[in-house]
């Protein structure tokens, strides 16, 4: 590697994994010195490298964009230990969703140049606007959503801008924990430029530079060599919804991908995509031509590798960027939203593009793609202790990933790399609740020869009268199934379940009463099937049932597993019954499984009350 171009390959390696290893470091130092749970705890968060033509670097997660710093601040006034913050959605290139994400870039300079970037971006407590944590279900205005900041200069030379920062922290209901947030992200990515610049002095700028290229260049070259011809050259059309967006009634809020595969490009086609909603689930895509949205959803293509151990060393940097070519509709959808729409719940959308892009390609490659998986969905409670001071605990909690066509799908996975559930022992000393239960939601999991994962099933009772909020998608929808393989267990939150107050929450919730002494039950949703239920292996079906991620009516239902005995009685499987059982259900269903399954919430919101669309046709 990179000897095409005169550079020494152990230099170059010694570069990226330096590089690497910085971004890791940044990370760390973030997350051992931030306040917020969200940060601290939940590790909501990434970093970032970019050299000095705004070229993403690293390639282990995905960060925000240095566009907008450099339109606003030319690279020729900044100077060493300018610090520069932005949160505005609009004016972010695309970078930033929500307003909750608030980025933090900084200069690297070898002498009095610019040579590079580091950059840090999370989603913290709340920056104001009318609910606390700044996600208003029920938003029409991006105005209700909290403090916009367009980017600005947070440090000059070293010297933090008071002003913007009491501005700041005046705005948000958590004030010290915003403060402690942007003063560690601030402190860890001026940390991570003595890093960078230390490369420039030991091999030069002229070397560190070439290395960036070759960096890029080879991870252009891998995709080209190793992705790109596992696509046939063709078009494939494939979409899917969000179903509510908090205002409107639920319907089908669709986000269509066009892709057309060439022998050297990937060109995604989002024509079709619906309006932009009234409510918060919008996400502005199209600006700097869609080069946040090429890195977002890049990495789903490392899934046509030859081998997962293959999938798991393909970075996704600036290199993917010349293989993508993007089309946007015109201004008004829910990708190309006219300001002041409201963004807050953009993961309805950002996330839900993943399952697109995966949906599309299963249709190119016979299914060989996993089936759907879980997206962001935030839970919490919050009100206002007997001082006076207000508090919210909000959790990220994950969900099952999709079955692949060579293994289960995973348990509670978290889309966000790295970020984690909220420790109980943390949350019940902070938090006026005590958590009863935390495991696994049995029978959440899509039905497949592979079997998606399973969601969270976790049960908190409240000391104190509090809120419960949600912003969560898959309430009625589900992760579609492929190949045969069969829909996952949608979102549910129940409140005071088997009490005299039981009742369903809808996914997305601002401000729902909860009485000391109830329970909130929330069960995330599992990952959809892969592969024909039928052809599961009897003994996977029996573990799953030993291990009580399988209920035995289930592995009877619809794996056609039948089981001895009583359910008191050791676990063991009824040879003959079970033939006979999955023999008479093929002949009842007399045709080989729908490829795509999207559960039964799709017919709910159709307006025909159809199974599926006509896209799921192969």
């Amino acid at each position: 590697m990179g000897t095409d171009k005169g550079i020494d390959p152990i230099v170059l390696e010694i570069v990226q994994g330096t590089l690497a290893s910085i971004e890791k470091e940044v990370e760390d130092a973030i997350g051992r010195t931030s306040r917020s749970p969200m940060i601290r705890d939940a590790h909501d968060y990434r970093a970032g490298i970019y050299d000095v033509r705004m070229r993403k670097l690293t390639g282990r997660s995905y960060s925000a964009l240095v566009q907008p710093v450099v339109r606003d601040f030319p690279i020729e006034t900044m100077r060493p230990g300018d610090v520069y913050f932005h949160n505005d959605v609009y004016l972010s290139e695309g970078g930033i969703g929500h307003l909750p994400d608030l980025c933090v870039t900084v200069p690297v300079f070898a002498g009095d140049q610019v040579v590079a970037f580091v950059q840090a971006f999370g989603h913290h407590d709340d920056i104001g606007g009318c609910v606390p944590g700044s996600m208003p279900s029920g938003a029409t205005s991006v105005y209700e959503e909290g403090l916009m900041v367009p980017p600005i200069k947070l440090w000059d030379q070293g010297v933090p801008n008071r002003a913007a920062l009491t501005i700041m922290t005046r705005n948000s209901r958590m004030p010290e924990s915003l403060a402690g947030d942007l003063d560690a992200e601030c402190s860890a990515c001026l940390m991570g430029t003595r890093r960078v610049a230390d490369l420039f002095e030991r091999y030069g700028t002229e070397t560190v530079e070439a290395c960036f290229d070759a960096i890029i260049d080879n991870n252009t070259e891998t995709y080209r060599r190793e992705i790109l011809p596992k696509i046939p050259d063709g078009t494939y059309v494939w979409e899917d919804y969000a179903e509510h967006d908090g205002v409107d009634e639920p319907r089908l809020h669709r986000q269509r991908i066009t892709l057309t595969k060439q022998p050297d490009k990937l060109i995604f086609d989002f024509t079709g995509t619906s309006p932009q909603a009234k409510g918060p689930i919008n996400h502005v895509a199209d600006r700097a031509d869609g080069n946040f949205l090429k890195k977002w959803l890049a990495p789903i293509l490392r899934n046509l590798a030859d081998t997962p151990e293959r999938m798991a060393e393909l970075d996704v940097n600036e290199g993917i960027v010349p293989l993508i070519e993007m089309r946007f509709p015109e201004p008004g959808t829910l990708l190309t939203p006219i300001f002041p729409a409201p963004t807050n719940a953009r993961t309805f959308v950002i996330l839900r593009l993943l399952g697109v892009l995966s949906g599309v390609l299963a249709k190119a490659v016979d299914g060989r793609m996993p089936a759907d998986q879980e997206t962001i969905r935030y839970t919490g409670v919050y009100g206002t202790r007997a001082d006076g001071t207000s508090y919210l605990m909000r959790e990220v909690l994950g969900g099952g990933s999709g079955g692949r066509y060579y293994s289960d799908g995973e348990d509670t996975i978290h889309v966000v790399p790295d970020s984690r559930n909220l420790p109980t022992e943390f949350t019940e000393s902070r938090f006026p609740f005590i958590v009863e239960s935390l495991g696994l939601a049995q029978d959440s999991g899509g039905a497949g020869q592979f079997r998606g994962g399973l969601g969270y099933d976790k049960q908190l009772r409240m000391l104190e009268d509090a809120y419960f909020m949600s912003i969560a998608d898959r309430s009625i929808l589900a992760c579609w199934g492929v190949k045969g393989g069969k829909a996952g267990a949608p979102f549910r939150v129940t409140i005071d379940p088997g009490g005299p107050n039981e009742r369903e929450m809808e996914g997305l919730v601002d401000d729902e009463l909860v009485r000391a002494g109830e329970v909130i039950r929330i069960r995330t949703t599992g990952g959809g099937g892969w592969g024909d239920p039928l052809e599961r292996e009897v003994a996977a079906v029996r573990r799953d049932v030993r291990w009580g991620k399988v209920s035995r009516e289930a592995a009877e239902r619809d794996y056609g597993v039948v089981f001895t005995g009583d359910a008191d009685e050791p676990v063991e499987v009824d040879v003959d019954a079970t033939a006979a059982l999955r023999g008479r259900l093929r002949e009842e269903r007399g045709h080989q499984p729908a490829f795509f399954d999207r559960g039964p919430g799709y017919a709910q919101l159709d307006p025909e009350g159809r199974a599926y669309p006509e896209v799921d046709v192969l």
